[in-house]
């Protein structure tokens, strides 16, 4: 479905308006580090990936949703790749390609597992983003 952004949550979660209802939308396959979780310290490059994903997302940015096998998670947000509607940009993949996030493979949601990982192999070994910013 395509949608317009709303609000960026953090890194990897995304409120987007879809038909006049807003959804929490949590970016597939990806992991960024945590900034909002109650009772979790704001993790190293958090703040930057959550910027990152706003800078590449800001309101109003029409996109479209490409759903995977499981539509939810667990808290009932909706489960997708995110695409910019302007140039087609894979936001999930270009995060990961610039070092904001990990590759987080939850089955049955598979269909970029493999790019993913690829794509977090060569920003680790390139040391950009969070793999050159924080230790560990």
């Amino acid at each position: 479905p395509n949608g317009v952004v709303r609000y960026v949550v953090d890194g990897d979660t995304v409120d987007i308006e879809i038909n006049g209802t807003e959804e929490r939308v949590r970016l597939i396959g990806i992991d960024t580090p945590e900034t909002k979780k109650e009772g979790t310290p704001v993790e190293c490059f958090g703040p930057e990936a959550s910027a990152f994903t706003a800078q590449l997302l800001p309101e109003g940015t029409p996109v479209y949703l490409e759903r995977d096998v499981e539509p939810r998670d667990q808290y009932g947000r909706l489960l997708a790749y995110v695409y910019r509607t302007s140039d087609g940009l894979f936001v999930n993949m270009e995060i990961l390609t610039q070092g904001y996030a990990q590759p987080l493979t939850i089955p049955p949601n598979v269909a970029h597992a493999d790019a993913f990982v690829t794509a977090s192999r060569a920003a680790e070994a390139a040391n950009v983003g969070l793999w050159g910013g924080c230790t560990g």
